[in-house]
């Protein structure tokens, strides 16, 4: 087995504080990271270019392509290589055990008709989130999300709330490790700051973001607590500055939105 390390690659965390169970499958860990090395940054690529993404020599990242291919998750032309709608496979098994999204359509989808906003569901996922339902307002004048989505979370309404609910330890695990990287001007890259933010968050119980995401958009979400009063994922209203201003957001959406996570919660603990 070659001896190249991936526990460096952007992304990647660490749990064991750089030593692996002796249980560790390395092998898994680098085909998996070929699968990640796709995306809409790079949705075709050779192998060298896989072979540099991964750091793996050109033989290992080939024989890792080859295998893929013949699993069915991968196809090619001899040079480049794709990936192919198989690996949705892998994201439907996460999504199909999850409660939460199943739950919260139908209250997300009342919330829209009542404010004609667009709205979100998401969950933590290490320093980002990942959407697990959307559905958009009429004015359709907001960031286009598609479901398995990721965002940083530093610098989303949904993100803020879910960082918000992290113990203390965790928040600092998070501030230390996180990439707090500049978006736009708007969006907040100290980790003081961040910190601070987040303490107004868990009093308020709400997160307002004012475009840190994209220029124009401004969000507000909340978090959905299930039976044990854990935070399990997150609902927001995006909005844009041509349409709603930071005040009218905080006077006139954060309480249906309360409500709606509230309605989410109640249906989530009587859920078997």
């Amino acid at each position: 087995m070659s001896g190249v390390s991936l526990t460096s690659l952007p992304g990647d965390d660490d749990e064991n504080g750089g030593e692996r169970p002796r249980e560790f499958i390395q092998s898994l860990e680098r085909g998996l990271a070929i699968i990640r090395a796709f995306g809409p940054h790079a949705p075709e690529q050779t192998v060298s270019q896989l072979a540099a993404s991964t750091r793996l020599t050109r033989a290992t990242a080939r024989r890792f392509l080859i295998t893929l291919m013949e699993l069915g998750y991968l196809e090619s032309d001899g040079r480049i290589f794709r990936l192919t709608p198989k690996v949705l496979q892998l994201g439907y098994s996460f999504l199909s055990g999850l409660r939460f999204p199943d739950v919260a359509l139908p209250h997300l989808e009342r919330l829209v008709a009542e404010v004609d906003e667009s709205s979100e569901a998401s969950v933590l996922d290490g320093d980002e989130i990942v959407y697990l339902a959307r559905v958009p307002s009429s004015a359709a004048l907001t960031i286009a999300i598609n479901v398995g989505a990721r965002m940083p979370a530093h610098a989303t309404s949904m993100g803020k709330v879910l960082l918000a609910s992290l113990t203390d330890a965790e928040l600092e695990a998070y501030l230390e490790r996180a990439s707090l990287r500049p978006i736009l001007p708007h969006t907040v890259t100290d980790a003081a700051e961040l910190r601070a933010q987040l303490d107004s968050v868990r009093q308020a119980g709400y997160a307002l973001v004012d475009q840190e995401l994209e220029e124009g958009l401004i969000a507000v979400a909340a978090p959905v607590r299930d039976r044990d009063g854990r935070v399990t994922g997150a609902i927001n209203l995006s909005t844009h500055v041509m349409r709603r201003s930071a005040e009218s957001v905080r006077s006139e959406l954060v309480r249906p939105l309360l409500r709606t996570a509230q309605l989410i919660e109640a249906d989530l603990a009587g859920v078997a």
